[in-house]
């Protein structure tokens, strides 16, 4: 894999928010994963759309959860 790898995207489904203050709890976890460059947090469609490069699909899970809240591979 070289520098300019592919760009990689994962779509969450995210459960459990209530208002903006989850929304920004929810990226900031996301955004702390290794490999993550962004994260958009829809609180209307409880989902996450996540972009970076080799990051690892259950740390994505694995920071939502930690904050308390469920998420998924969207399907």
């Amino acid at each position: 894999m070289g520098l300019f790898s592919k760009k990689e995207t994962v779509d969450l489904d995210v459960q459990g928010m209530h208002c903006p203050k989850c929304v920004a709890r929810v990226t900031a976890a996301l955004e702390g994963v290794e490999g993550v460059t962004k994260a958009k947090v829809s609180l209307e469609n409880n989902s996450a759309k996540v972009e970076g490069h080799g990051f690892d699909t259950q740390a994505l899970i694995d920071a939502v959860t930690e904050t308390g809240f469920e998420a998924k591979l969207a399907q």
